[in-house]
Parts: C-alpha cells; structure tokens; sequence
C-alpha cells in the first residue's frame, strides 16, 4: 500500500481570492513504513505573502525571487503522488489550493491522479472530540518530537504527520497483530495438550480368542453373525 503525506504552504488562506502555494512537500511510505522518497519544493507565486502568513511559515518573497513556478513543478508533482492515498493534516486547506494550482493550468483535478485523500484532522477530531487537533498537539498527545517545529515547513510538517498517522492508525493495526498472536500462541498451546493417539495391536493369542467367540456366535445365530461378515469384509 502506496501513501504519501502531503503538505502545502501558501500566500494566505483562500485560493478563491488569489492566494498561491509557495512550498509543497511529499513523503513516500509504503506498507506504513517511509521509504525515505520524498518531493520538496518551494514555488515562486509572482504575488505578495500576506504579513500573517508568513508569521506562520517565515517564508518571504525574497527567499522565493529565484524559485520555480508551479506549472514548472506541476508534472513532476503529479507523478509523484499517482496512484497513492493522500494524506493530510486538514485536507480541504491544500486540496483546495492544489486543484487551484492545477486547474490554472488545465489540468485534472487532484482526484484524478490520486487514490482517495484521509483527512488526519478529520480523524482526530473523531477519536479525540472537544480537544485541541492541531499538529503540536497531536505530536504532544502521541510523544512525537516537535522541537524543531519553530515555524510551519511542508517537509518537517510530512515527517511530523507521517509519525502521528501512524500513531493515529497505530490501535487497530495492534489490535489485529494481538489476535494474530493470540491464535498462533492457542494454536501452539492446544497442540502440547492435544492427546497423542496410540495404536494397540491385538496379540496372536487375543486374535483367536476373537475368532473363538466368533464362531460361538455364529453357531448360536445360525450363520447370522454380523461381526463375522465385518471381519472377512476387513
């Protein structure tokens, strides 16, 4: 099973008013385990950042001057997360701005390269309701290190999530490994206690003491000894 978790920065907060995604990281994991493939890149938007947006990230448009734009990163992109499960942190955020990004290029929406998007705030606020969802305090509440989280970074941000998906996912894919150790432990216990069959057999003189009676039957039955019949048939 193909994942990749997924982060955008951007300008501000709605593509619908002209915002840009100024960085995008994507971590690779596979059978839940990072493969250490990733793709990071920032993105030159051609437009201001929003004072408060860049608060959160730190990311300035002189930093971006000599960066890529989005239609020279857009290709290689989608070929990186074809065919994989999404992952993020508050989805509807960066895919919005991802099918934004896409379609000023006409191209096809992110559904169309991906295999489905998981909404890891979604699921959070699901197992932990009326609590803080953010990352922080998923990292905190799961033992994640977020020291290095000073600011918000699309790649540290993927490394920080892959760890709390799994952390998120982790109760079912343990409760599915205890069963299966469960049944291999009773599986062995039943076969130590299991009797072992003995097969007897009858000495020469128990077979003639059989045949002796036998024939004392049959003379009393007149011929209709069923035993007798059974024993030529054997």
């Amino acid at each position: 099973m193909r994942q990749i978790i997924l982060d955008t920065e951007t300008t501000g907060l709605d593509p619908n008013q002209g915002h840009r995604i100024i960085e995008v990281a994507a971590v690779e994991m596979v059978n839940r385990r990072l493969t250490g493939n990733h793709l990071h890149r920032y993105v030159n938007p051609d437009r201001d950042i929003d004072p408060g947006a860049m608060q959160v990230h730190g990311i300035t448009p002189e930093f971006l001057q000599d960066k890529p734009r989005f239609a020279d990163i857009a290709q290689e992109f989608v070929d990186f997360i074809r065919g994989a499960e999404l992952i993020i942190h508050n989805a509807p955020f960066d895919v919005g701005f991802l099918n934004m990004e896409l379609r000023l290029l006409e191209m096809a929406p992110l559904p169309t390269w991906c295999d489905g998007v998981t909404d890891t705030l979604a699921m959070a606020k699901a197992l932990h309701p009326g609590q803080r969802n953010n990352l922080d305090a998923l990292c905190k509440r799961y033992g994640v290190d977020n020291t290095a989280r000073t600011l918000h970074g699309a790649l540290l941000d993927c490394e920080l999530l892959a760890a709390v998906y799994l952390a998120l996912t982790r109760g079912q894919e343990s409760l599915s490994i205890g069963l299966e150790v469960r049944g291999a432990q009773a599986d062995r216990a039943a076969a130590r206690t299991r009797p072992v069959p003995i097969l007897l057999q009858a000495t020469v003189d128990e077979l003639a003491a059989h045949a002796s009676v036998l024939e004392a039957i049959a003379k009393e039955s007149k011929g209709a000894c069923l035993w007798a019949e059974g024993q030529e048939a054997i």
